[in-house]
């Protein structure tokens, strides 16, 4: 592994926002961009490096300007693209100790290797990271918040239960990006060997449509103005599914509800 860096001390936010945009969702590859006026990062690259640069340039986002790489885990639908990116375009690579050590392919040769730790705030220019543990199969794994003066945009993917951590980081933000893997129904009747189905649904697999609903109707609040489903099963569930099940933790209340892709990006849209 290159020799790694450490975080550097939190600064204040100033006014401000934040700009977002899922580049990838699914089993065969993730990608999310996030971005301030002077800070540009890629949450996981688990596309090839060439598909991740043409869906950034289909939204009119330069890969040129991209500051760092962050990796929640080691998974390859998750790290695919990261080395290639990183060499391309001199980006770090942020990600835990664990994640590093685990020896991902995908993490191979990496410009340059900085170390965050989960509770460890850290900042890139004017955007603020918030890093916190999920419960997932893998070493060490992230969700994140990002936060800019009076804007937070969370991401918790690849989780197989929401432990009170994670509603406490989650429960102030203006976007999240939240699972939704599967319909319970499906996964149980599905193809899957048995073996699969306990994984998918154990405590360090993969929230479900209702587990999403759960906590999103724990942590609603009125400053909350968009939620994009992520992760969905291609077997195990379907955008609708997932929409109308979610859409239950709003009541009547007007959200901006969106299911995120696996072959397409979704909009770049940005919070002020």
């Amino acid at each position: 592994m290159p020799s790694t860096c450490r975080c550097p001390p939190v600064e204040p936010p100033d006014a401000e926002g934040l700009a977002l945009c899922v580049l990838a969702s699914g089993s065969r590859g993730n990608a999310i961009y996030v971005a301030t006026a002077r800070a540009a990062v890629l949450l996981d690259a688990g596309l090839s490096a060439a598909e991740i640069e043409r869906r950034l340039r289909s939204r009119q986002l330069s890969p040129e300007n991209l500051s760092a790489i962050l990796v929640s885990h080691e998974h390859s639908d998750h790290t695919q693209g990261v080395g290639a990116l990183s060499r391309r375009y001199r980006l770090p690579v942020y990600a835990t100790r664990g994640t590093w050590t685990a020896g991902a392919q995908g993490l191979r040769r990496a410009f340059a290797a900085c170390e965050f730790t989960c509770g460890c705030a850290f900042t890139l220019a004017d955007l603020s990271i918030h890093p916190f543990a999920l419960s997932h199969d893998a070493a060490d794994p992230a969700g994140f918040t990002f936060r800019r003066g009076g804007f937070q945009v969370g991401v918790a993917t690849d989780l197989g239960t929401v432990t009170h951590l994670v509603r406490s980081q989650l429960q102030a933000c203006t976007a999240l990006v939240i699972e939704s893997n599967h319909d319970p129904d499906m996964l149980a009747q599905g193809p899957y060997p048995w073996f699969l189905k306990q994984r998918i649904a154990g405590r360090t697999g993969h929230l479900s449509n209702p587990d999403a609903r759960a906590l999103l109707q724990d942590i609603d609040h009125p400053g909350l103005r968009h939620v994009i489903l992520g992760h969905l099963s291609a077997t195990n569930n379907t955008p609708e599914k997932a929409r109308t099940t979610v859409a239950e933790a709003f009541g009547h209340r007007r959200m901006h509800l969106e299911v995120a892709h696996q072959d397409h990006c979704g909009p770049l849209l940005h919070f002020f």
